[in-house]
């Protein structure tokens, strides 16, 4: 009986470790929060909630999405950094490190290449959100027979936008 108390208590505690794991830091909600209005701006109000749904919480997918792609992007430099490191570790911490150890080489390095795929990821966007945009305005209904996908078409703009991004190289 005892052992199956510690197994229903084991059980319940990793949900909800994993759960807690996954929630951002104030700093990358903060970030998050700070692209997305850049994005708002850049492209106008009416096509940002295109891009996000068309819903009156397109503010908080945009929000939710960023954040992953912060993650994604974060995970992608660690993997990138060690690789590095692995092949010349002296060179790495030349070109990345403070001072005689070099200590911070890996964290310097893991947080400038996600800022730059960060930034990379923004720029793509909302150069795609642009390029829908005037299509859009060149041809709603052709616009719509293009890139719409479900019943009403109602997902053309985020569908036109994804399809741009996908096809944007990256520095």
């Amino acid at each position: 009986m005892k052992n199956l108390m510690v197994l229903v208590v084991l059980a319940l505690a990793i949900p909800a470790a994993a759960i807690a794991d996954s929630t951002p830091s104030p700093a990358a909600q903060a970030a998050a929060q700070a692209a997305c209005r850049a994005q708002r701006t850049a492209i106008g109000d009416a096509a940002f909630k295109l891009l996000y749904a068309n819903k009156s919480n397109a503010f908080g997918k945009c929000v939710s999405t960023a954040v992953k792609n912060a993650a994604a992007n974060h995970a992608s430099a660690v993997a990138s950094c060690k690789t590095e490191r692995a092949a010349d570790s002296a060179a790495f911490a030349k070109k990345y490190g403070t001072g005689k150890s070099g200590m911070n080489a890996l964290g310097r390095c893991v947080s400038a290449t996600a800022a730059a795929a960060d930034h990379a990821d923004q720029a793509a966007t909302i150069a795609a959100a642009k390029s829908c945009k005037t299509e859009r305005a060149a041809g709603s209904a052709a616009f719509t027979a293009k890139y719409g996908t479900n019943a009403d078409k109602s997902n053309a703009f985020g569908k036109c936008v994804s399809s741009k991004v996908k096809t944007t190289p990256t520095p």
